[in-house]
């Protein structure tokens, strides 16, 4: 299982300028692909995990987004944790390991 953290930004011109519309609509598009993927949003980017050519087929979707909404520039930050030593690489399975040291 493959798991990528993903940001898509559009270069935004005006100051004070929200993203949250084209961020809406990147995670319309991510939501036709969850046959595929398992996702999570955070506040500063949105986690993907399934098999790593449907990730790289999703994030390709993923960024053509905002070039389909009028947006010229466009920063796409990818970050992939491809582990292939068996099963029990999950999201939640992760989080539930980090839990399991704290206090």
């Amino acid at each position: 299982m493959a798991m990528a953290d993903i940001s898509i930004v559009p270069i935004v011109e005006e100051k004070n300028q929200s993203l949250g519309e084209e961020v809406a609509a990147i995670h319309e598009e991510l939501e036709k692909h969850k046959d595929k993927v398992r996702y999570e949003l955070t506040p500063m980017s949105t986690v993907i995990e399934g098999d790593i050519d449907d990730l790289f087929s999703v994030i390709q979707a993923l960024h053509k987004v905002p070039v389909e909404r009028g947006w010229t520039r466009i920063s796409t930050d990818i970050r992939i944790d491809d582990r292939r030593d068996g099963e029990g690489h999950t999201m939640e399975e992760k989080k539930a390991r980090v839990d399991k040291f704290k206090n």
